[in-house]
């Protein structure tokens, strides 16, 4: 799986920005990203803080690795 040019902390500050006005046709100019990804952020990250983006993305990854031990 390809990693992510962000991490969670910037991602939720891009988020943020966009939530004080800033509009999202810049935003993604502004950080070379698309308005789809931002859009997929928004659903993921929406209303998280940092704390909690990096727990989400821990259990993430402690779910993946119990799957492919379940399927070993």
């Amino acid at each position: 799986m390809k990693r992510s040019r962000f991490s969670e902390e910037q991602i939720t500050a891009i988020l943020k920005q966009q939530e004080s006005g800033v509009a999202t046709a810049e935003l993604c100019q502004e950080h070379g990203i698309s308005s789809a990804t931002f859009y997929k952020w928004k659903s993921k990250f929406g209303g998280l803080e940092v704390s909690d983006a990096r727990r989400l993305k821990a259990l993430e990854d402690e779910n993946a690795k119990l799957k492919k031990l379940l399927a070993e």
